[in-house]
């Protein structure tokens, strides 16, 4: 028989094509059954006559139908053959495709996997037809066997376009499960275009470390994409603060280190410094190491400063917004401080509204167009924080207590929090929510443009520098009135007008050396309505320590481990009978036992008395292990905020060392607007006689205690909802000014 394959174009043939085209198959089956009598040597008919089976239902009978006409020829026919069938097959997948018609698609590719199940091209759109159609899962993939296709194919060119899309949405739809490491290892020996790739993975990773918090996950995607592109300063910054957010503080340091030797950028080394400074104070034990990195930063801050650099060219200067945070961990000096931080806050803040000058014009030509009398201001919150987070649970009393005929809320979160309550109540509590991810560039542009859109009166910002997109939206001022609030000191940025404090949190010359106006609410700049407090999954005798022993614990960040106040606190230990110390919070676990014990050793304290607590399974049971204390040991120069609340909301001592910076007089506020006094220090001094009096006198903890519980009643630190009012008040005093200055101008 002749085995010539290419039909002649015949108009029996087209009616047939225009048939199967336009989905008639009956007729489309009449007509090449008709075509192959008059034609049977033609193999194309039959391979149509299969497709439009297939395409009626009839699966078996296309199968048969092909195997039918492959079963006349020899090896090489059947080769040749097979190609042709599915080069029918994929050009009427691509159709369907192109029609949005999936399920049908993926079942021709089904088919032409069944043929070729190393067919590279077919098992990526399989990939991607999969996730259209809402059923990919790990499981799926594994199935579709789409790695060990990339693996054993790597000689074939395949279109990268194609590849770099299926990757994307692969990325999007399965991680962070592991197997997405395997298919993107699979996937680079096809990638010419690194920068396409760094598009998808730099992205993805930030969703998985921050969103679906699995930074191992994207470190290790991280470390692919470096296998194209080696020095890659982008990539390895993000790769350092995944490895840091992972625990993995070593490698983290490492590649900061490095990052810091390879770059001549000033911003980029001003950015590799705080990355570094990051990873050895987040250890808890890299002490002089971080002094040391600490005088290097600050000489690179300085040199920043002075050169007051405006190119358009350094993409990432709104980063360097959060280049201070770490400064006053290390030492008390509120005045040295705010100027680093304000001159910062004003270079970025130049540099980003060069870059965005259009939407700045925008913005500053909008006028107030109402009074506070007749219509209700809008208040919009902004930040990344607002869920299960230390922000997100003390801002949700005011949310909660805000009077609604008065004000409108809207929200304004970065960062979606997947699976987490708080952030849904969060949202469900606002008029207008809106949510971005932190993983666009273009992001805060959006928001911006979003805030200003909706006619926010008061941006309320609880994010400060603690993200840097928060930063940009900040100097772009998309609403008239900004403020920056709970989060963390005043962000220094020249567009923000306001900073919330009260009597206590800074001291009366503090304005001197604020670039915003400290607006002093009358009692408190935080208060709470109390705090959910679950079953403890701590006891004293698992820690082996005996029942009349004086336990003092101190649950704080790595970070806020200074070797001075470690010393005082190993002091304390020394001079009470009977004593243990205990030490929790986030850090490396090794470094910061070294860090303590080498402490221990110098003051001599045995470190037998010295206990190194596990994270507690819930915040809620968090709170309840704190009963496990009898006094709690504050950090200084940076205090507690959350711990310090949850702390004096158990009823336990606390002991404080107040200093003249916001973070070095966040306990002393709480405890005063808490009705107590016992334990406020304001000395080194102090702090020992506080820590040794409260340890070694039973009477006067239990007074405290009872102090405590009692003023749950009626101290302004526990009523949230008349510290909302003062906030409220707060909000239509800036609002009547603002429509003064602008009447006036």
């Amino acid at each position: 028989m002749p085995t010539e394959s290419v039909a002649p174009i015949t108009s029996q043939h087209v009616s047939a094509h225009q048939a199967l085209t336009d989905a008639r198959y009956e007729l489309a089956i009449t007509l090449y059954e008709q075509a192959i009598q008059a034609e049977p040597e033609v193999r194309s008919h039959y391979w149509h006559l299969g497709l439009v089976l297939l395409l009626h239902g009839q699966e078996a009978d296309a199968q048969t139908m092909w195997l039918f006409a492959m079963s006349e020829g020899d090896l090489t026919q059947i080769e040749q053959w097979t190609d042709e069938l599915i080069h029918v097959l994929q050009t009427e997948a691509n159709r369907l495709q192109a029609l949005e018609n999936h399920s049908m698609a993926w079942v021709i590719r089904q088919h032409i996997r069944e043929i070729d199940p190393l067919h590279l091209e077919n098992a990526l759109h399989l990939v991607e037809l999969s996730i259209q159609l809402e059923k990919l899962t790990a499981e799926e993939l594994d199935d579709l066997q789409i790695i060990s296709c990339l693996q054993e194919n790597q000689t074939h060119r395949i279109d990268e376009a194609l590849l770099i899309r299926v990757l994307k949405n692969t990325l999007a739809t399965i991680a962070p499960h592991p197997i997405v490491i395997d298919f993107t290892e699979a996937c680079l020996p096809y990638i010419q275009t690194p920068s396409a790739l760094m598009a998808v993975l730099l992205p993805a990773a930030i969703q998985i470390a921050y969103t679906m918090r699995q930074p191992n996950i994207a470190a290790q995607l991280s470390e692919l994409y470096l296998r194209l592109d080696t020095n890659n300063v982008e990539i390895s910054g993000h790769l350092a603060l995944f490895y840091q957010s992972a625990r993995n503080y070593e490698k983290g340091i490492a590649i900061a280190r490095s990052r810091l030797d390879s770059v001549d950028d000033w911003s980029e080394k001003a950015f590799s410094s705080h990355l570094l400074l990051r990873g050895l104070l987040n250890t808890g034990g890299h002490w002089q190491e971080a002094v040391s990195a600490l005088q290097n930063h600050e000489t690179l801050l300085t040199k920043l400063i002075d050169d007051q650099p405006t190119d358009l060219n350094i993409v990432h200067t709104d980063r360097l917004f959060n280049s201070c945070y770490y400064l006053p961990y290390f030492a008390d000096n509120a005045e040295k401080h705010r100027a680093f931080q304000n001159q910062i806050g004003k270079l970025c803040q130049e540099n980003i509204r060069l870059r965005a000058a259009t939407q700045c014009d925008r913005y500053q030509q909008t006028k107030p167009s109402h009074q506070p009398s007749t219509k209700r201001l809008k208040i919009g919150y902004l930040s990344h924080c607002m869920g299960s987070h230390s922000v997100g649970w003390l801002a949700r009393w005011l949310i909660q207590h805000h009077d609604r005929d008065r004000f409108q809320i809207n929200g304004y979160f970065y960062n979606e929090r997947l699976n987490d309550p708080l952030q849904q109540w969060y949202i469900n509590q606002m008029e207008q929510p809106c949510v971005m991810g932190v993983d666009i560039a273009n992001n805060s542009l959006e928001l911006a443009d979003k805030i200003h859109q909706d006619e926010v009166d008061i941006l309320v910002d609880l994010d400060s520098v603690t993200l840097d997109l928060t930063c940009e939206i900040l100097s772009l001022k998309p609403a008239p009135i900004q403020l920056t609030w709970l989060g963390w000191d005043a962000c220094g940025i020249p567009a923000v007008d306001y900073f919330i404090a009260d009597p206590y949190v800074l001291p009366e010359t503090a304005q001197t050396y604020y670039s915003e106006k400290i607006w002093r609410l009358p009692q408190t700049y935080i208060a709470v309505d109390g705090f959910e407090v679950g079953v403890p999954s701590l006891r004293r005798d698992q820690l082996n320590i005996p029942a009349d022993a004086i336990t003092f614990l101190s649950a704080q960040r790595g970070c806020k481990r200074h070797q001075d106040t470690a010393k005082l606190q190993m002091q304390i230990i020394k001079e009470v009978p009977n004593s243990y110390f205990l030490i929790k919070g986030f850090s490396d676990e090794d470094s910061i036992q070294k860090f303590f014990f080498e402490i221990a050793d110098e003051e001599g304290v045995a470190r037998g008395r010295l206990r190194f607590l596990p994270d507690a399974p819930t915040e809620s049971a968090h709170r309840a292990n704190l009963a496990i204390a009898d006094v709690v040991l504050d950090t200084f120069p940076y205090n507690g905020a959350t711990t310090t609340l949850e702390t004096l909301w158990m009823g336990i001592p606390l002991v404080t060392r107040v200093g003249e910076q916001f973070a070095a007089r966040n306990s002393y506020t709480m405890m005063v607007n808490a009705g107590i006094s016992e334990g406020i220090a304001w000395s080194d001094e102090e702090y020992v006689e506080w820590g040794v009096r409260l340890g070694k006198d039973a009477a006067l903890r239990q007074k405290i205690h009872w102090d405590l519980m009692r003023l749950r009643q009626t101290a302004p630190l526990w009523n949230a909802k008349q510290f909302t009012r003062d906030m409220e008040n707060a909000y239509q005093q800036m609002w009547q000014l603002h429509l003064d200055q602008s009447s006036s101008k």
